[in-house]
């Protein structure tokens, strides 16, 4: 995107507004809802997703930065085939990270263990094992430019599930990761942003 064509701060402070309006329009509807299926709350849902959309994409022109929403993969999930009352549920999440920066992330492991980069003699998996043992997970999804990560895709399954005995499934944890028990599923890709940007292109054809 050129300097000319770059988002004012003005517009993503409107962007950022209508967020809100469209999160509180979206709660009064499900507040005020008339039954399960009421086109209300559908409509103040795409709306908020619309509004969501433009402040990411505005956010990110401007200041090279994304919110942490999530795209939900939409009518492409398998038929359902799982426990109509489900007894417990499993959460499956996938994040990839390409080593943009393997200095700074052995740096940044040499921070929190001194051993980390000595016992791996100074590669990337020890470093890579000292800052997960180190941060959760959503910390680390939260500040991986600091740790030389760069984002890739990322998904979020739930499955129903039986109830599971301590340690029955630790040896194989995702064997049975099947989709035709998603009871949801979201996903963040670059390919969004694709088809984002081969949709506008069409549009000026």
């Amino acid at each position: 995107m050129s300097d000319a064509a770059q988002p004012t701060v003005a517009e993503v402070r409107a962007a950022v507004e209508a967020v809100k309006a469209a999160l509180d329009r979206h709660l009064a509807a499900i507040e005020n809802r008339t039954g399960e299926d009421d086109p209300a709350v559908y409509g103040a849902f795409e709306a908020l997703a619309s509004a969501a959309e433009a402040y990411d994409e505005l956010l990110y022109d401007t200041y090279d930065e994304v919110t942490p929403f999530e795209v939900p993969l939409g009518d492409t999930l398998p038929e359902y085939s799982g426990p109509e009352e489900p007894g417990a549920i499993s959460v499956l999440i996938r994040r990839d990270y390409t080593v943009a920066d393997p200095q700074r992330l052995r740096r940044q492991a040499e921070r929190v263990s001194d051993s980390a980069t000595a016992e791996g003699g100074g590669d990337v998996g020890a470093a890579v094992g000292a800052l997960f043992g180190e941060y959760e997970p959503d910390e680390i999804a939260e500040r991986h430019k600091e740790f030389g990560l760069e984002e890739g895709d990322s998904t979020l399954w739930v499955t129903a599930a039986g109830p599971a005995e301590p340690g029955e499934w630790l040896a194989a944890p995702f064997d049975q990761a099947d989709p035709r028990h998603l009871l949801c599923r979201f996903d963040v890709s670059a390919v969004y942003d694709e088809e984002a940007d081969a949709d506008e292109l069409d549009r000026m054809a």
